[in-house]
């Protein structure tokens, strides 16, 4: 425990030194602060997915640093300060956990997301979904929404009900492609596939944002290794036709195994 407090007050320190003394920190704002706050989680989500913890806790420490950085300039402002914010969520915490910290019974991950939902509307939340960020990307805002409205009861039974209506989505979107239907109706049906596609993902116990990432992760790597087979042979990847690109990608395939 004291070795733990000993490493943030050696940030909070850092940090009141920094504000201070350095051209660069003494410059920034809130609002200067977000991209970069914005980047340094993406660079946390892709040391995640790479499984590599080394650069994951150095990516957790920037995220520490940035956050430590609110709170000093929200201190500046008289606005808040680290004690406020670390007290703050402390409370929440206590006050959502009953089942933890009161006499509350909640057995299981579901009954304890219903418990959540429910405290967050007696604090006068004016929706279930008031909590869903704006500025979410669209695949984990839908994914959210899907489980925020499941935490309140509002959710299918079986997971074989979801998959039917993810088939009866895609037979309507189908029949919008295959008449020629106005480009806003097709975009309209095929993002409710996709969100009923995330909703199945749910079910079967699939992270949709994560399943994604990775695809895209293999799909670079392979393609990135057909390249470089390709450039061996001396062939350029621009001069190949579909058929050459396809031998290729599957010579890049074995290189997985």
């Amino acid at each position: 425990m004291e070795q733990r407090l000993k490493a943030f007050k050696r940030l909070l320190d850092i940090m009141d030194d920094l504000r201070e003394k350095c051209p660069w920190d003494k410059k920034q704002t809130f609002e200067s602060l977000r991209h970069l706050t914005i980047e340094e989680t993406y660079e946390l989500a892709d040391a995640i997915i790479d499984n590599d913890t080394k650069e994951l806790k150095g990516e957790i420490g920037d995220l520490f640093l940035h956050l430590v950085f609110y709170c000093k300039i929200g201190d500046e402002q008289n606005k808040f300060d680290v004690t406020s914010v670390l007290n703050g969520i402390c409370d929440k915490l206590v006050y959502r956990h009953p089942h933890i910290y009161s006499d509350v019974k909640a057995d299981t991950e579901e009954e304890v997301k219903a418990n959540w939902e429910k405290l967050k509307l007696k604090e006068g939340k004016k929706s279930v979904l008031s909590g869903v960020p704006n500025s979410l990307p669209a695949l984990v805002k839908a994914q959210r929404i899907q489980e925020k409205v499941k935490g309140i009861g509002f959710e299918w039974e079986h997971k074989d009900d979801v998959w039917g209506k993810v088939n009866e989505e895609l037979a309507e979107l189908a029949h919008e492609v295959n008449s020629d239907a106005p480009i806003e109706r097709v975009e309209d049906e095929f993002g409710d596939v996709l969100f009923s596609l995330i909703n199945y993902a749910r079910f079967i116990g699939v992270n949709p944002e994560n399943a994604l990432a990775k695809t895209n992760k293999k799909f670079i790597g392979r393609f990135t290794k057909m390249e470089e087979l390709l450039n061996i042979d001396n062939l350029k990847i621009e001069d190949a036709n579909i058929e050459l690109m396809d031998k290729y990608w599957v010579k890049a395939k074995k290189f997985e195994k």
